[in-house]
């Protein structure tokens, strides 16, 4: 099972507020997800990220890809170089 580490979308319309869960690479973008280990709010000024740090090196380490823009927000807050 290939697993990734991406954003799963929320909020109303033209106002996304995201969710980082652990999810089946098959499964659909907002659908079924493995684990919730963070969020991310865009809309706010300044954008507010807040993952889990722990859970979210030990799906990692487990072998789980993040996408770009989760790799991106992994190195903004310091979990990945």
């Amino acid at each position: 099972m290939a697993v990734k580490i991406r954003l799963r979308r929320m909020g109303a319309k033209k106002a996304p507020f995201y969710r980082v869960v652990v999810a089946d690479s098959r499964s659909p973008r907002d659908g079924k997800f493995i684990e919730e280990i963070g969020y991310y709010n865009p809309i706010t000024e300044p954008s507010v990220i807040k993952i889990d740090a722990e859970k979210a090196k030990k799906w990692l380490a487990t072998g789980a890809q993040p996408s770009d823009t989760v790799k991106t927000l992994l190195k903004k807050t310091g979990i990945i170089e």
